[in-house]
């Protein structure tokens, strides 16, 4: 791979290690498919990884210097970018999320992270290390709300959320907390920021009862969907997957509130906690 350095991981390490793999795949004359082969993925995962849409993970990145004599040049900047401030369990849904142009997902029990407030945030990682020191909780803090200014773009990505009324009604934090954390959920809705509906508990039994649910578009890559549970998650890209998970979307989608009725009951909602009105 002559004249390639070593990436800065400053510069969208993932687009730059992606247009590399690119770059030296044509230079072997090999399709994605014929690379993606020996690895035992597909090629539209390798096309993923070119995009940037994946991360090249380390057992992937030698056998991929191996195959394209690429000098260990992909295995070693692997391990340079592996580190990231996201869980392990979540990093690569987190960087897939960034260069996503359309996002929709069911929450189940809690706010989404792209929605959230600081002291929601707060309250749901001391929810979930009640013991540990600020010292540990504030990057974690800082990490999700960095997430969430993907969103300062007025028009991309679209995101969708079906809240269910179990993540309005749950107290996380005290009724301020909550308060503040519908309102800025309202706001931007009514900022024709995010579109958002909620699945009242009138519903019954519905398309996602399993779990949570996260689906990713992208300009030039499949779509992704992301599934999780306690320190797990996974991003799957099989086809009939990814069209079996949008399917429960759009029933989720069907069976919640219109946009304009979700939102007057989150303001709602909201109104009661501020008034200390509200009994989840």
């Amino acid at each position: 791979m002559p004249g390639s350095k070593d990436l800065d991981p400053s510069s969208s390490p993932r687009a730059l290690i992606g247009a590399e793999l690119r770059h030296a795949r044509e230079r072997k004359g090999l399709s994605q498919s014929e690379l993606g082969e020996p690895l035992f993925v597909s090629g539209s995962f390798i096309g993923q990884l070119e995009a940037g849409t994946r991360r090249l993970h380390l057992e992937y990145a030698a056998q991929i210097d191996e195959i394209l004599d690429t000098n260990g040049f992909f295995e070693r900047n692997c391990k340079a970018l592996a580190k990231s401030k996201y869980p392990d369990h979540f990093a690569e849904a987190a960087e897939a999320e960034a260069v996503a142009t359309a996002i929709r997902q069911y929450a189940q029990l809690l706010i989404p992270g792209l929605l959230q407030t600081n002291a929601y945030a707060e309250a749901v990682f001391r929810a979930y290390r009640p013991t540990a020191p600020d010292a540990e909780i504030d990057p974690l803090v800082t990490a999700r709300l960095e997430r969430a200014h993907l969103l300062d773009d007025p028009t991309t990505p679209l995101l969708w959320a079906v809240l269910d009324e179990a993540a309005l009604r749950r107290e996380v934090g005290g009724g301020a907390v909550m308060a503040e954390a519908l309102r800025h959920v309202a706001d931007l809705a009514r900022k024709h920021r995010i579109i958002v509906q909620m699945l009242p508990f009138g519903a019954g039994a519905h398309a996602a009862m399993d779990g949570p649910l996260k689906l990713m578009e992208f300009e030039d890559a499949p779509p992704l969907s992301f599934v999780e549970a306690p320190d797990m998650g996974k991003l799957l890209d099989d086809p009939a997957t990814v069209a079996r998970h949008t399917l429960m979307f759009s029933l989720l989608q069907a069976a919640a509130l219109s946009p304009q009725d979700s939102l007057a009951v989150i303001e709602s909602v909201a109104q009661d906690y501020q008034h200390g009105e509200q009994h989840p």
